[in-house]
Protein backbone atom coordinates (compact mmCIF):
# COMPACT_ATOMS: atom_id res chain seq x y z
CA UNK A 1 0.00 0.00 0.00
CA UNK A 2 1.31 3.44 -0.93
CA UNK A 3 2.51 5.71 1.86
CA UNK A 4 0.15 8.59 2.51
CA UNK A 5 1.70 12.07 2.58
CA UNK A 6 1.63 13.46 6.14
CA UNK A 7 0.70 16.93 4.84
CA UNK A 8 -2.37 15.39 3.18
CA UNK A 9 -3.34 13.67 6.45
CA UNK A 10 -2.94 16.96 8.33
CA UNK A 11 -5.04 18.78 5.72
CA UNK A 12 -7.83 16.19 6.08
CA UNK A 13 -7.60 16.56 9.85
CA UNK A 14 -8.05 20.34 9.54
CA UNK A 15 -11.07 19.86 7.28
CA UNK A 16 -12.81 17.16 9.35
CA UNK A 17 -11.44 17.56 12.88
CA UNK A 18 -10.96 13.77 13.07
CA UNK A 19 -7.94 11.88 14.43
CA UNK A 20 -4.74 11.06 12.49
CA UNK A 21 -5.52 7.34 12.17
CA UNK A 22 -9.09 7.93 10.89
CA UNK A 23 -7.77 10.43 8.32
CA UNK A 24 -4.90 8.13 7.25
CA UNK A 25 -7.29 5.17 6.83
CA UNK A 26 -9.77 7.28 4.83
CA UNK A 27 -7.00 8.55 2.53
CA UNK A 28 -5.73 5.00 2.02
CA UNK A 29 -9.24 3.86 1.06
CA UNK A 30 -9.67 6.90 -1.21
CA UNK A 31 -6.32 6.39 -2.95
CA UNK A 32 -4.96 9.72 -1.57
CA UNK A 33 -7.91 11.62 -3.10
CA UNK A 34 -8.66 14.32 -0.49
CA UNK A 35 -12.18 15.18 -1.70
CA UNK A 36 -13.13 11.49 -1.90
CA UNK A 37 -11.81 10.95 1.66
CA UNK A 38 -13.89 13.90 2.97
CA UNK A 39 -17.04 12.47 1.33
CA UNK A 40 -16.31 8.99 2.73
CA UNK A 41 -15.82 10.34 6.26
CA UNK A 42 -19.01 12.41 6.00
CA UNK A 43 -20.97 9.36 4.86
CA UNK A 44 -19.51 7.30 7.71
CA UNK A 45 -20.53 9.98 10.23
CA UNK A 46 -24.01 10.25 8.68
CA UNK A 47 -24.42 6.43 8.75
CA UNK A 48 -23.52 6.26 12.46
CA UNK A 49 -25.83 9.23 13.14
CA UNK A 50 -28.72 7.52 11.32
CA UNK A 51 -28.19 4.24 13.22
CA UNK A 52 -28.10 5.98 16.60
CA UNK A 53 -30.82 8.59 15.97
CA UNK A 54 -33.45 6.76 18.04
CA UNK A 55 -31.16 6.31 21.07
CA UNK A 56 -32.21 8.26 24.15
CA UNK A 57 -30.05 11.25 25.07
CA UNK A 58 -30.40 11.88 28.80
CA UNK A 59 -26.85 13.03 29.56
CA UNK A 60 -24.95 16.00 28.21
CA UNK A 61 -23.33 19.36 28.82
CA UNK A 62 -24.35 22.98 29.03
CA UNK A 63 -21.73 25.41 27.81
CA UNK A 64 -21.72 29.15 28.38
CA UNK A 65 -19.84 31.85 26.54
CA UNK A 66 -19.65 35.48 27.62
CA UNK A 67 -18.15 37.84 25.06
CA UNK A 68 -15.41 40.19 26.37
CA UNK A 69 -17.08 43.29 27.75
CA UNK A 70 -20.01 41.24 29.11
CA UNK A 71 -22.51 42.72 26.63
CA UNK A 72 -23.35 39.41 24.93
CA UNK A 73 -23.51 35.78 25.98
CA UNK A 74 -24.65 32.34 24.85
CA UNK A 75 -25.93 29.22 26.60
CA UNK A 76 -26.06 25.97 24.62
CA UNK A 77 -27.21 22.51 25.71
CA UNK A 78 -25.88 19.33 24.06
CA UNK A 79 -27.43 15.97 24.95
CA UNK A 80 -25.83 12.54 24.46
CA UNK A 81 -26.39 8.96 25.59
CA UNK A 82 -23.79 8.64 28.35
CA UNK A 83 -22.04 10.81 30.90
CA UNK A 84 -18.74 9.35 29.69
CA UNK A 85 -19.16 10.82 26.19
CA UNK A 86 -20.57 14.09 27.61
CA UNK A 87 -17.25 14.57 29.42
CA UNK A 88 -14.97 13.86 26.46
CA UNK A 89 -12.80 16.63 25.05
CA UNK A 90 -14.50 16.23 21.65
CA UNK A 91 -17.98 17.00 23.03
CA UNK A 92 -16.74 19.85 25.23
CA UNK A 93 -14.82 21.36 22.29
CA UNK A 94 -17.87 21.09 20.02
CA UNK A 95 -20.05 22.77 22.69
CA UNK A 96 -17.51 25.59 22.97
CA UNK A 97 -17.24 26.00 19.18
CA UNK A 98 -21.02 25.93 18.91
CA UNK A 99 -21.41 28.69 21.51
CA UNK A 100 -18.89 30.86 19.64
CA UNK A 101 -20.72 30.14 16.36
CA UNK A 102 -24.06 31.18 17.90
CA UNK A 103 -22.48 34.37 19.25
CA UNK A 104 -21.14 35.26 15.79
CA UNK A 105 -23.93 34.06 13.48
CA UNK A 106 -27.03 34.96 15.55
CA UNK A 107 -29.30 32.04 14.56
CA UNK A 108 -32.95 32.59 15.45
CA UNK A 109 -34.06 28.94 15.44
CA UNK A 110 -32.51 25.52 15.97
CA UNK A 111 -34.09 23.68 12.98
CA UNK A 112 -36.32 24.65 10.00
CA UNK A 113 -39.27 22.88 11.65
CA UNK A 114 -38.97 25.31 14.60
CA UNK A 115 -39.58 28.36 12.39
CA UNK A 116 -43.00 29.97 12.88
CA UNK A 117 -45.22 28.72 9.98
CA UNK A 118 -46.81 32.20 9.69
CA UNK A 119 -43.35 33.71 9.13
CA UNK A 120 -42.59 31.07 6.44
CA UNK A 121 -45.91 31.75 4.67
CA UNK A 122 -45.28 35.50 4.81
CA UNK A 123 -41.78 35.04 3.28
CA UNK A 124 -43.19 32.72 0.57
CA UNK A 125 -45.83 35.32 -0.31
CA UNK A 126 -43.08 37.96 -0.74
CA UNK A 127 -41.04 35.56 -2.89
CA UNK A 128 -44.07 34.79 -5.10
CA UNK A 129 -44.75 38.50 -5.51
CA UNK A 130 -41.11 39.13 -6.51
CA UNK A 131 -41.34 36.37 -9.14
CA UNK A 132 -44.85 37.22 -10.40
CA UNK A 133 -43.68 39.01 -13.55
CA UNK A 134 -40.93 36.52 -14.42
CA UNK A 135 -43.13 34.61 -16.88
CA UNK A 136 -41.78 31.29 -15.60
CA UNK A 137 -44.10 28.24 -15.32
CA UNK A 138 -45.66 27.47 -11.92
CA UNK A 139 -43.52 24.32 -11.47
CA UNK A 140 -40.29 26.31 -12.01
CA UNK A 141 -41.50 29.06 -9.66
CA UNK A 142 -42.11 26.47 -6.93
CA UNK A 143 -38.56 25.10 -7.37
CA UNK A 144 -37.13 28.63 -7.14
CA UNK A 145 -39.16 29.34 -3.99
CA UNK A 146 -37.98 26.08 -2.37
CA UNK A 147 -34.39 27.12 -3.13
CA UNK A 148 -34.99 30.56 -1.61
CA UNK A 149 -36.50 28.92 1.49
CA UNK A 150 -33.40 26.70 1.86
CA UNK A 151 -31.27 29.85 1.68
CA UNK A 152 -33.48 31.51 4.32
CA UNK A 153 -33.11 28.46 6.61
CA UNK A 154 -29.34 28.53 6.13
CA UNK A 155 -29.39 32.11 7.43
CA UNK A 156 -31.72 31.73 10.42
CA UNK A 157 -31.54 28.06 11.53
CA UNK A 158 -28.51 26.93 13.54
CA UNK A 159 -28.31 23.39 12.12
CA UNK A 160 -28.40 24.68 8.51
CA UNK A 161 -25.82 27.45 8.94
CA UNK A 162 -22.30 27.08 7.54
CA UNK A 163 -20.01 26.38 10.51
CA UNK A 164 -17.86 29.49 11.18
CA UNK A 165 -14.92 27.27 12.12
CA UNK A 166 -15.09 25.36 8.83
CA UNK A 167 -17.54 26.70 6.23
CA UNK A 168 -17.30 23.51 4.17
CA UNK A 169 -19.61 21.99 6.80
CA UNK A 170 -23.00 23.00 8.12
CA UNK A 171 -23.55 22.71 11.88
CA UNK A 172 -25.64 19.62 11.06
CA UNK A 173 -22.67 18.07 9.18
CA UNK A 174 -20.30 18.88 12.05
CA UNK A 175 -22.73 17.26 14.50
CA UNK A 176 -22.91 14.11 12.35
CA UNK A 177 -19.09 14.01 12.29
CA UNK A 178 -19.08 14.20 16.10
CA UNK A 179 -21.67 11.40 16.32
CA UNK A 180 -19.51 9.28 13.98
CA UNK A 181 -16.44 10.01 16.10
CA UNK A 182 -18.03 9.25 19.50
CA UNK A 183 -20.35 6.45 18.34
CA UNK A 184 -23.22 7.98 20.34
CA UNK A 185 -26.34 9.91 19.47
CA UNK A 186 -25.76 13.60 20.23
CA UNK A 187 -28.36 16.32 19.89
CA UNK A 188 -28.27 20.08 20.13
CA UNK A 189 -31.16 20.42 22.57
CA UNK A 190 -31.47 24.21 22.74
CA UNK A 191 -29.59 27.48 22.81
CA UNK A 192 -30.12 31.06 23.96
CA UNK A 193 -28.25 34.15 22.86
CA UNK A 194 -28.37 37.24 25.03
CA UNK A 195 -27.27 40.69 23.90
CA UNK A 196 -27.62 43.96 25.76
CA UNK A 197 -30.02 46.33 24.03
CA UNK A 198 -31.32 43.77 21.51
Amino acid sequence: MATIDKKLIQKLRRITGLGMMDCKKALEEAGSDLEKAVVMLRKKGAAVAAKRSDKETTEGVIHSYIHPGSKMGVLVELNCETDFVANTDDVKKFAKDLALHIAAMRPLYLNPEDVDPKFVEHEKAIMKEQLADSGKPEKILETIIQGKLRKLYSDICLTKQAFVKNDQFTIEDALKELIGKTGENIKIKRFTRFEIGV
